[in-house]
């Protein structure tokens, strides 16, 4: 503990020492890029999309105080990050009231739904290193992603550089924690490629929260003609923690532990001259989870579980008089082999097809339809509109409507253990939402307000009856739960001040949600959404060299009790190549609980430096 004080104390004044001779990094103000959203088939330019879609680029990453994707995400606002353990061990995501199944999270546009239950749905095969950009879809993604988008979807982007780029870096802080990851681009003529790597562990902040994850990522791209180019990705993670409190009471058990595993691969063609788009993509995604009721004892209460997925994906787009059409088919085979849940597999089958089109000057629709077939419950169609008026070239008004549908999980049907039980019965949930927005961009400043509202039917949630499995945590079917909320968000890039200290960048987020449910639910997850969700941020410059980054968080969930968070990173970068940080989390100390029965870190504070060649 002393070692690692020592060491951010001598970074933070190395920091200090040597920022009068450090040289000024512009390209930190720079205004960003137009940015394209690609989803499988119609590719949007965002201000053109009439979706509420946040962008998280990589500069805005690198400036986070994090070292974990999850940690990333809960800046994001509408997005509920329900960590079971720091440091990317495991968490729930979801979005606008929604649970953590109703959550779907892609790579460059493969889904990496888990059929086993989504508590796995970040265990994603790709260091931090390695993103270029997030795009967070908020609101009903059935009609583009098919059923795992309920309430939302977040696409994790990657980038293949032309040119040669080595990026390295190490990081030490409180609690024993320890860090590396390692960035390549190694381009050969018409092949790129890039290979990154990554590990961290702990001991945690208390006994049973200790982790450690492992990550790999291998991801190529080759021309093969004019028009067309071959893409090639793999990735592996391991993760091993603690998982004490994360799904049973901590006084019956105080040293329950999981480890898993996670590999993807897939394959792709991408053909696109102009009007015209056409790709292909094979993919398979294996994930291994045991869980240990007692670590050291196996015998006791011991869980495998072993899912397979594989995919084959066609789609295309092509632009003609009446618009731009997109058409796709797909197909996905589910497996899994357990010690709890049994051997089972299913299939699913999604059509999809949709049309954009300008009505008038100022006008454009997009309306559509994705229809999936499922082995057990038949054909289920989510048809879905959107509708923009473009007000100024910095101003856009829009509409939407979309239908979602889910399937249970095979933990949600099958699972049983000591304090959980199933329900074989539970039927599909479904939803129709709603939205009304405004978006503001004028280059320095974007902003955007938005109403919404999600009428959902056949929610599925956990509930505690003692007359019924013995006072275990069941899963059922709510007969109707109706959200509606509102959210603004607000950011500017500047330069105000002098060469001593200059602000840079301010932002400001506000999520509201209100749920009505029937008044006999016990709830386990979807009562315990976010109701007021602040975030704020605000970067500057000291001495044109140190840059800060101040983060705050205030969340207030439906039947938990309210916190503040305050996070803080500084950074000096020395000519663009050496990058020393120092960030510090919940600085105020704050006692606070996410998920389960798990009390997040109070204090934590870590060090280190980034190689840039």
């Amino acid at each position: 503990m002393k070692q690692t004080y020592l060491f951010v104390v001598s970074t933070v004044f190395a920091t200090f020492l040597n920022a009068a001779y450090a040289q000024n990094d512009s390209s930190r103000n720079k205004n960003l890029p137009e940015v394209t959203i690609v989803e499988n088939r119609i590719s949007t330019a965002l201000s053109k999309v009439s979706q509420n879609i946040q962008v998280i680029h990589k500069a805005d990453i690198m400036a986070t105080p994090a070292r974990s994707l999850q940690e990333v995400l809960s800046f994001a606002s509408g997005v509920d990050v329900r960590q079971r353990g720091p440091g990317g061990a495991q968490a729930d995501i979801s979005i606008r009231g929604g649970s953590f199944e109703q959550t779907l999270v892609l790579l460059n546009g493969i889904k990496l739904s888990d059929p086993q239950t989504s508590h796995h749905i970040m265990n994603i095969p790709l260091p931090l290193a390695a993103i270029d950009r997030i795009d967070v879809l908020k609101g009903a993604g059935s009609r583009i992603f098919g059923q795992n988008a309920f309430s939302g979807a977040i696409n994790l982007v990657t980038k293949i550089p032309d040119s040669l780029k080595v990026e390295a870096q190490f990081y030490m802080g409180d609690f024993q924690t320890l860090g590396t990851s390692l960035y390549a681009s190694l381009p050969a003529g018409r092949y790129k490629q890039t290979i990154s790597f990554s590990a961290d562990r702990s001991n945690g902040h208390r006994a049973g929260a200790d982790f450690s994850v492992l990550s790999g990522f291998y991801e190529s791209e080759f021309m093969g003609g004019l028009h067309g180019k071959f893409k090639i990705l793999t990735g592996y993670s391991a993760r091993d923690f603690g998982a004490f409190g994360y799904y049973t009471d901590t006084v019956k058990f105080k040293s329950p532990w999981e480890s898993t595993s996670t590999m993807l691969g897939s394959v792709s063609y991408e053909y696109q001259r102009v009007g015209l788009k056409f790709s292909s993509r094979a993919y398979w995604r294996q994930n291994n989870d045991e869980f240990r009721l007692k670590k050291s004892v196996p015998s006791f209460y011991t869980n495998l579980h072993t899912t397979d997925v594989l995919a084959l994906e066609l789609n295309s787009s092509f632009q003609s008089k009446y618009g731009t059409t997109g058409m796709g088919v797909e197909g996905r085979r589910e497996k899994i082999n357990s010690t709890n849940l049994g051997q089972r597999e299913r299939s699913l089958m999604g059509i999809f097809i949709e049309q954009r089109v300008r009505v008038a000057q100022k006008v454009d629709f997009r309306g559509g339809m994705y229809s999936n077939y499922y082995d057990e419950y038949g054909w289920k169609h989510f048809p879905g509109a959107e509708l923009g008026y473009q007000l100024t070239n910095r101003s856009r008004l829009y509409a939407n409507w979309g239908k979602s549908f889910r399937i249970p999980s095979y933990t949600e049907l099958f699972y049983q253990d000591p304090n959980n039980s199933s329900n074989p019965l539970l039927k599909p949930e479904e939803a129709v939402t709603y939205e009304l927005g405004y978006l503001y961009n004028r280059g320095a400043t974007q902003s955007s307000l938005s109403w919404f509202a999600r009428n959902s039917d056949n929610m599925i949630d956990y509930y505690k009856d003692s007359s019924l499995n013995a006072g275990k945590w069941t899963p059922r079917n709510i007969s109707k739960v109706d959200l509606t909320g509102i959210e603004f968000t607000l950011r500017h890039r500047m330069q105000w001040g002098d060469k001593f200290l200059r602000a840079t960048s301010a932002g400001f987020n506000y999520h509201y949600l209100d749920a009505t449910a029937p008044s006999d639910t016990n709830s386990r997850y979807a009562l315990t959404a976010i109701r007021h969700q602040w975030i704020g941020d605000l970067q500057f410059l000291v001495l044109n060299s140190v840059r800060f980054t101040v983060k705050g968080r205030y969340i207030s969930r439906i039947t938990l009790d309210p916190y503040w968070l305050w996070d803080v990173k500084a950074d000096l970068s020395i000519k663009q190549n050496w990058n020393f940080f120092t960030e510090v989390t919940n600085i105020s100390n704050t006692k606070y609980t996410e998920a389960g029965f798990v009390v997040m870190p109070g204090r934590w504070m870590k060090a280190g430096l980034l190689l840039s060649f």
